[in-house]
């Protein structure tokens, strides 16, 4: 049985205090300013990703577990289709696949939250670390071109269901979510098609959007499909950085003409609305 954690563990007294109701306006005014900086952090490291793949699941799978070893081999495959791969930064399946993201040669980023029981992994080229959940989850929506999720815990599940939420009421376009796991993942599938879909609760298109599979290959092929057919991605030139904007100062790792090459087979712009 999987050792509880506290309740409160996750979150510092500022955080809680936050959410607890109404708070002075000074400090109110402080946070919001806080917020704001965090996105701006956010939108001037993520921009020059490229076409990316956020990848989900447990933190609490050891490099031995079958799922850690599948969110590797996702991770190479990404690489190899072109994208850049992209995770919640920290151990378990995200530290898998961005492991397999550098050992292929590709890019390999994470959105990192503080939190005391969870650090950053060792694969990433590039890490922004957030305060906020909410600001963490619209980077990862943002500037991903699809989500592959392999089985996890309540944190993987938000995701899931508040992107499919994003999907169903037009927020979003066309958002590939690829559910890897049949054997985890049937039973909610189960569930959502015999009581959600027969009580009324969502249409049957809802489900329809979630592709299960148990294959790494086909879950970046079904993927990369998408991206090409749905977003319209193809060949296209590199982001370039703007002086006027102090870009330069924005840490990245230096590509190598072989990386490079590679990542151009999926370069381009998306349709994508968020």
């Amino acid at each position: 049985m999987a050792k509880r954690r506290p309740k409160t563990e996750g979150a510092s007294p500022e955080e809680r205090k936050f959410l607890a109701g109404p708070q002075d306006r000074g400090a109110e005014l402080f946070r919001a300013m806080r917020i704001f900086t965090e996105f701006i952090r956010g939108f001037r490291t993520l921009h020059f990703l490229g076409p990316a793949v956020t990848v989900f699941g447990s933190s609490r799978f050891n490099e031995e577990h079958f799922y850690y070893k599948a969110g590797r081999e996702i991770g190479r495959e990404l690489v190899h289709a072109g994208f850049t791969v992209m995770t919640g930064g920290g151990p378990g399946v995200m530290e898998a696949a961005n492991r397999g993201a550098k050992e292929a040669g590709g890019i390999s980023a994470g959105c990192t939250i503080r939190l005391p029981h969870e650090r950053p992994n060792d694969y990433l080229d590039v890490a922004v670390d957030f305060r906020y959940f909410f600001v963490r989850k619209v980077m990862l929506v943002k500037y991903s071109y699809a989500f592959i999720v392999c089985p996890g815990g309540l944190g993987t599940l938000d995701e899931v269901f508040e992107t499919a939420t994003l999907i169903q009421t037009g927020k979003i376009h066309n958002f590939p979510i690829v559910l890897f796991g049949s054997e985890f993942w049937d039973p909610i599938v189960t569930f959502m098609r015999d009581t959600l879909v027969a009580e009324g609760t969502i249409d049957a298109i809802d489900l329809d959007r979630l592709y299960v599979t148990d294959d790494p290959v086909d879950a970046v092929n079904f993927v990369r499909e998408a991206a090409i057919k749905r977003f319209g991605l193809s060949y296209g030139p590199r982001v370039h950085r703007h002086w006027y904007l102090a870009e330069w100062m924005i840490p990245w790792r230096r590509l190598s003409p072989r990386s490079w090459r590679r990542r151009r087979t999926a370069a381009g712009t998306s349709d994508k609305r968020v």
